[in-house]
């Protein structure tokens, strides 16, 4: 995080701080449970507080261009011609449909248990366990993107596995993610093609710590809406089918259990996809926490609940390798991965996302690609 100077709080702001001045203690030791907050600690806390109420204007103004190729490329066939083996990892992961439907069926049991919950427990229980499942879930399509549940040559029962996988979500995202997905690895960075780039607006406004915080818990609605206006695309026919299956299993549990199981699963669904631990990796994977790095890994503990996504850039280089064989990518060709900047802690890219002012939606590395300059 960076060592950014503070500007001294005013009467007004003291009188705000007066009546925060609780509440913050409480986030302070919820954040850092281990440390005793005695007297000399008010002003560093009062300065946190004011900044996240206050705001301060983030040190970007724009996205970091370059006029590079993306690096996975050129990584890649380096690789490749060192450790030809590696090619053995590519193809489908037979333990994926296995894993993947019993995290479905996980959560159709839950749906049939919390129908008659009060309503405070269906969200407690969506934000620490169903919603856990279920961005779990969202992980699992996208890699079930690269076909590797049951390989390239049976690519439609990769795509109908997809919809299957969707189903505790929701809301339909399968078939729509596949096709996005596909610009991200393609056209890394691409100004108005990779639609996992904020756009400038996002990068104008959100960049005050509060703001920023707004941005993480509103993260499921720009992924979801961003794409049709960045790079907007017809509607196709597997898009149609993920609706139909989708709201048709959605009925069906209405009309099985009420609405609370669907209220369970959509906010799930949300809230584990916004403001949540497991959402550091969306601000781990790409946001340049270094200048001139476009992608980090993180090789921690929640990669076992995630389908190791945080191997990010063993994925880049690498992306027809299911997620279960990426730590093998990392220990083959380890001198190409052990000396890149890597993350240790989800959550601590959360705070320095928020409190650091280098960082923000603007933090991201973009480039014109030739069929974007032609369009």
């Amino acid at each position: 995080m960076s060592s950014a100077s503070f500007v001294p709080l005013s009467a007004r702001r003291r009188s705000l701080w007066s009546h925060l001045a609780p509440s913050a203690y409480k986030l302070c030791r919820w954040v850092c449970p281990d440390t005793v907050f005695d007297d000399t600690h008010n002003a560093t806390l009062a300065t946190v507080t004011e900044r996240i109420v206050m705001g301060k204007t983030g040190g970007r103004d724009d996205f970091e261009w370059v006029y590079n190729d993306q690096p996975h490329t050129s990584r890649r066939k380096e690789i490749l011609a060192k450790y030809p083996e590696i090619k053995s990892l590519m193809g489908p992961d037979p333990q994926l449909k296995w894993v993947v439907s019993g995290m479905v069926l996980t959560q159709l049991l839950a749906c049939y248990l919390v129908q008659d919950l009060p309503w405070k427990w269906i969200i407690f229980w969506a934000y620490a366990f169903g919603g856990c499942i279920n961005h779990s879930l969202t992980l699992a399509i996208h890699d079930i993107s690269h076909n590797v549940a049951f390989g390239n040559k049976l690519a439609k029962w990769n795509r109908w596995f997809a919809m299957w996988a969707n189903l505790p979500i929701g809301l339909p995202y399968s078939a729509s993610f596949k096709k996005y997905h596909v610009d991200h690895h393609r056209y890394l960075g691409g100004d108005k093609l990779d639609v996992d780039i904020p756009t400038d607006a996002e990068g104008w406004f959100f960049c005050t710590p509060a703001r920023k915080i707004l941005w993480l818990f509103l993260q499921p609605f720009f992924y979801a809406f961003r794409p049709l206006v960045v790079n907007p695309k017809p509607v196709g026919k597997l898009e149609i089918q993920n609706a139909v299956v989708q709201f048709t299993v959605d009925f069906i549990i209405y009309y099985l259990w009420g609405v609370k199981p669907i209220v369970y699963l959509i906010a799930g669904s949300v809230l584990c996809l916004g403001l949540h631990p497991i959402s550091g990796h969306f601000i781990a994977e790409h946001y340049m926490f270094l200048k001139g790095h476009e992608t980090y890994s993180y090789y921690g503990p929640l990669n076992l609940i995630t389908f190791n996504v945080g191997y990010h850039m063993e994925h880049h280089d690498f992306p027809s390798i299911p997620g279960s064989k990426l730590p093998q990518v990392k220990q083959i060709a380890a001198e190409y991965y052990d000396s890149l900047p890597q993350h240790t802690s989800w959550t601590r890219v959360l705070w320095d996302f928020v409190f650091d002012d280098s960082i923000g939606p603007y933090a991201r590395i973009k480039r014109q690609y030739k069929l974007n300059k032609q369009g």
